[in-house]
């Protein structure tokens, strides 16, 4: 049994070492050999209308391996049985000859044909959550004509691995959809023939695309060119890359507090048992066995333990990899999983694992080589025992015995302590993440938004037009808003951020600081949030240098007059009047928040279904669903495992502990049943001394859960999101109730073994 308790905490950190290996090896193979065959493209850039005469002069920048043009568009659907618009993005397909770029995977039917009317292509997802298949209609808005459009085929495209809607927070693959349609069709449509808004490049191998993108910008700019960007910053891969990172932080951390409970576990159970060898020992030594022949003996039965622990984590972490890694294939959408674990991450997770129990063994392994033989075979020195404190006096005979037990060894008592209070902490850093999610949902979707929806504008509209919405049914309260897309940037410091200019009263979707504060939009320089400011290294008073990449692009300095901070991206704000005498267009909005009556919001649905010039809808209330539908299962299955990695952990600890101290005290207990005591009472002094050391694990493993969950969240932050730092009182309570209980259960296993005691055989003399 304590073999298996230490072979269970060694498998352990095991599979967690091979989950988060084998995961992250499988994430990167998947999408290195997706993006080669779909020919995923290295730089992306947008337009306003550019000429399609322009693309050769694309081509013709050095480095560049091939350049194609495109028209994307943003549309709202019409989708039968589905009440609410559909955010749609339109990408043009070529007419003749294949995708250069971005290829698309059919996963049934057909691509739409040559000069076909209205056929369409859309992604698998968004088909699978309406039921949609191959024949099927749909309406859309495309232009100022609502058009209905035949479906012919679902497709997979290595751009949108991650499909987000614009403004949105997580794939909605019931409101935001991707369709894909001929070039000439989808152009005509859109008064776009000859033109193209969209180009995508690939490079020639070693090119530098930080000169190719300066490039593609001059070239774009009289056409209002947006700022090209490299594929590291393509919205769907950075967000697989980032997942891709935190893997890499988890396995970092999380296999670590079990192998180093495992070397503590492995240096008590040796120490004991060289303790009770030690005659045998000296009676080798004393027949010419060499030290090293008995040091080896004893580490060869270390890795033995440990090959058991490592033979189970390599087929628990294989199962739980793939499991892991096909929830990302579903979270991430791929047309094919390389789930191919090579011996790689198994010879890496045993030799990390076998390393840490014998690093936990070598001090003792170490005693046995030095020890004399004449000194092993005498028995070893009692321990020093003195007066003890007076304050014990009060105490029953019982708790004396083990309250002298602790003091006499201490270091003991301090790594048992230690050790239970690591899995308090795992528990703490795994229920938190609950704490985390739900006041990062609260704060997002209920605190800082008070909207019902945003409506998008595909262009700009005169600020007049938030009137209008102010008059369709349904609607209670509108607030305008504008975004203008810049570049910010601090010495050699650059980010690509948009400005949203906001009213200085703004009430629906005001700037709200996570510390409990509305901040108001300034007139006389920006509001920007921390992990912004920290980004550019700049502070409050200090200038950004801010080069606008749309209209007239005029190049600003402002001075960031505010910061504050937020879960979500790193926005950027200024009073909308402001912004618009900046931009020098007029008084322009690029959407409105709007408030709604839930009684009558049905008529407004479908009136939004056929208002031309409106890119995209979303609804707080559907997007916060969307939120926990999506983390909901995934962190209760995270929750679970870690749950019963952290009751193994706890029971190792305990169970290791508890029946060490019966071995050796099996003689001294007898004695006290043979004076008098009861049983009860001869399994308080056993069983106390882990009750008493539970007890003091579990503020210390509260505070260790607490320093880990720090960690954690500091290591996930990212641009897009920052998860909080919050744990719950309850969460505290539950960590150490799971605790608790794990050592109830260890005790009354090894409790059993009390009344089998040999009362005489314990207590004759050892000759």
């Amino acid at each position: 049994m304590q073999v298996l308790a230490i072979a269970l905490v060694v498998a352990s950190g095991t599979a967690l070492l091979v989950m988060a290996l084998t995961t992250i090896q499988a994430l990167q193979e998947t999408t290195a050999a997706y993006y080669e065959r779909a020919r995923f493209a290295e730089i992306f850039a947008q337009a306003k209308r550019a000429p399609e005469r322009l693309l050769r002069d694309i081509t013709s920048i050095p480095d560049v391996a091939n350049a194609e043009s495109r028209v994307v568009h943003g549309a709202i659907l019409d989708i039968r049985d589905f009440n609410e618009p559909v955010i749609g993005q339109f990408i043009s397909l070529p007419e003749y000859g294949p995708q250069l770029h971005n290829m698309l995977v059919l996963r049934s039917g057909r691509l739409p044909t040559a000069g076909a009317e209205y056929e369409v292509v859309v992604n698998e997802p968004f088909a699978d959550a309406h039921g949609l298949v191959a024949g099927d209609h749909f309406d859309a808005v495309l232009g100022s004509q609502k058009r209905t459009l035949r479906i012919v085929g679902t497709a997979l495209s290595p751009e949108f691995v991650y499909a987000i809607a614009p403004g949105g927070l997580m794939p909605d693959d019931r409101r935001f959809g991707l369709v894909w349609m001929g070039r000439e069709r989808l152009a005509a449509a859109l008064d776009m023939k000859q033109s193209f808004n969209s180009v995508t490049l690939t490079l020639l191998r070693g090119a530098d695309p930080r000169e190719i993108i300066a490039r593609l910008d001059t070239l774009l700019f009289p056409y209002g060119g947006t700022g090209a960007y490299a594929r590291e910053d393509q919205i769907s891969n950075w967000f697989l890359q980032s997942e891709i990172r935190q893997q890499i932080n988890m396995s970092r951390i999380m296999p670590t507090i079990f192998l180093a409970v495992a070397a503590f576990l492995t240096n008590m159970v040796m120490a004991r048992l060289i303790q009770t060898e030690r005659r045998e020992i000296g009676l080798l030594k004393a027949f010419g066995y060499s030290d090293w022949a008995i040091g080896w003996h004893y580490a060869k039965m270390v890795l033995v333990i440990a090959s058991i622990g490592v033979l189970l984590g390599w087929g628990t972490g294989a199962v739980l990899g793939h499991w892991n890694t096909s929830l990302y294939a579903n979270f991430y959408r791929f047309p094919f999983l390389l789930y191919r674990p090579g011996p790689q991450a198994f010879l890496t997770s045993a030799a990390i694992s076998l390393a840490a129990a014998l690093a936990g063994s070598l001090a003792v392994v170490i005693r046995v080589i030095r020890l004399p033989p004449a000194a092993a075979m005498a028995p070893p020195s009692p321990p020093a025992y003195g007066r003890a404190s007076a304050a014990f006096d009060v105490l029953d005979e019982p708790t004396r015995i083990i309250m002298r037990r602790l003091i006499r060894w201490p270091l003991r008592a301090g790594l048992t302590t230690l050790g239970l209070a690591m899995s308090v902490a795992v528990l703490v850093l795994a229920l938190q993440w609950m704490d985390a999610i739900n006041h990062l949902a609260r704060t997002v979707f209920e605190t800082a938004q008070h909207q019902d929806a945003t409506v998008a504008f595909s262009d700009f509209r005169p600020a007049g037009a938030e009137i209008n919405f102010r008059y369709l049914p349904s609607v209670l309260a509108t607030e305008p808003y504008r975004n203008v897309a810049a570049q910010l940037s601090n010495g050699h410091r650059v980010e690509r951020q948009g400005i949203v200019g906001l009213p200085e009263d703004a009430r629906l979707s005001p700037i709200y600081d996570n510390v409990g504060t509305i901040v108001r939009p300034r007139k006389d320089g920006l509001v920007m949030s921390t992990k912004l400011a920290e980004l550019l290294h700049v502070q409050v008073g200090e200038t950004a240098r801010i080069q606008i990449l749309e209209g007239a692009r005029p190049t600003l300095d402002l001075p960031v007059v505010q910061t504050f901070e937020t879960y979500i991206g790193t926005p950027v704000y200024m009073e909308i009047e402001a912004l618009n005498r900046l931009m020098r267009d007029g008084r322009v909005i690029s959407g409105v928040h709007v408030s709604l009556d839930d009684a009558t919001q049905t008529e407004l649905l479908t009136r939004l279904k056929e208002l031309p010039g409106i890119t995209a809808i979303l609804f707080r209330k559907a997007a916060m669903d969307m939120f926990f539908a999506t983390m909901g299962e995934t962190i209760v299955i995270f929750i679970g495992f870690f749950v019963t990695f952290a009751v193994i952990l706890s029971f190792g600890v305990s169970y290791n502990s508890i029946r060490i101290a019966l071995s050796e005290r099996s003689r001294e207990l007898a004695t006290l049943a043979v004076l008098g005591f009861s049983g009860w009472e001869i399994s308080y002094i056993l069983l106390g001394e882990i009750g008493l050391l539970a007890i003091a694990a579990i503020p210390l493993g509260c505070l260790i859960g607490y320093l880990l969950s720090w960690y954690m969240a500091s290591a996930f932050a990212t641009e897009l999101y920052r998860v909080p730092l919050m744990v719950e009182a309850a969460t505290y309570g539950q960590a150490s109730i799971i605790t608790a209980a794990t050592v109830i259960a260890c005790a009354a296993l090894v409790r059993r073994r009390l009344d089998r005691l040999d009362l005489i055989g314990v207590l004759k003399t050892r000759e």
